[in-house]
């Protein structure tokens, strides 16, 4: 068979066959350090299509990332897109340190005609420090913030909001723990490097963990959620049973498994 390897272990006929072909896949690329713009802009593209993200392979593209521009949060970037529903499958164009950061996430390490480490090889230029990640171009998207009360907790932050969320609003808990003492509207976004909680009705998006913090868990006294994720492993609502709809529930990782288990 033209095209293929045929693979045999000795007079065994052969089980499988290896092949080298190429794929059109989506790109993503980062042109600048903001990742809080990144989760508005995406969440913004994803609810103008939400099918056709869904489960979606995508490539990270570094090459337009202005150099020194900080370090790519790649646990971050990966659980943001997982949990809007894609598959991060792998980077291009990023540089020695990226990439390293890029496989300690398992991702692929992709080549191009000519990558910024192949041209900074060119000019002999020391290498300068992994840029951040951010998102390709997207329509500009407002959100207001409600107000939220960050606190020192036991060893991490601690963010405190009492009043709704609102539909298209985005409450992101940097270093800590998240708590909503009021309801989240559909069309609402909670994101928290820690874990979430809910003293109300919950619908919308709820990403724990974001930093890949698999110990981190979610819990809500009504889960009626568009999306449930930590550490990027995500459930979205058609995939949530009927008997967990609607009733107290904490949502945690067992085993890279995520469980939705009434409390």
């Amino acid at each position: 068979m033209a095209g293929y390897q045929r693979t045999s272990v000795g007079d065994r006929p052969a089980v499988f066959e290896l092949k080298a072909a190429g794929f059109t896949l989506p790109i993503i690329r980062l042109l600048e350090a903001d990742i809080e713009a990144v989760a508005a802009e995406l969440g913004a593209r994803v609810e103008q299509a939400p099918e056709f993200f869904r489960n979606t392979p995508v490539v990270i593209d570094l090459s337009a990332f202005p150099e020194g521009g900080g370090e790519v949060e790649f646990p971050l970037l990966v659980g943001l897109l997982r949990g809007y529903g894609m598959i991060p499958f792998g980077v291009r164009g990023g540089n020695k340190a990226q990439n390293e950061a890029a496989e300690a996430m398992e991702l692929a390490i992709l080549g191009e005609h000519e990558t910024r480490a192949t041209r900074t090889e060119r000019s002999a230029a020391p290498e300068e420090p992994a840029p951040s990640a951010t998102a390709a171009a997207a329509p500009s998207v407002q959100r207001d913030e409600p107000a939220a009360a960050p606190r020192a907790g036991a060893g991490a932050a601690f963010t405190l909001v009492t009043r709704p969320v609102r539909s298209g609003q985005r409450v992101y808990a940097a270093g800590g723990d998240l708590s909503i003492i009021a309801a989240v509207s559909s069309g609402a976004e909670l994101m928290a490097d820690g874990n979430i909680h809910v003293y109300g009705p919950l619908r919308g998006r709820a990403l724990a963990g974001m930093k890949g913090n698999t110990d981190a868990r979610i819990f809500c006294q009504d889960l009626q959620a568009e999306l449930v994720s930590v550490a990027g492993h995500y459930r979205v609502s058609e995939n949530i049973p009927s008997d967990l709809r609607g009733v107290p529930v904490q949502i945690y990782l067992d085993q890279k498994i995520l469980r939705i288990e009434k409390l």
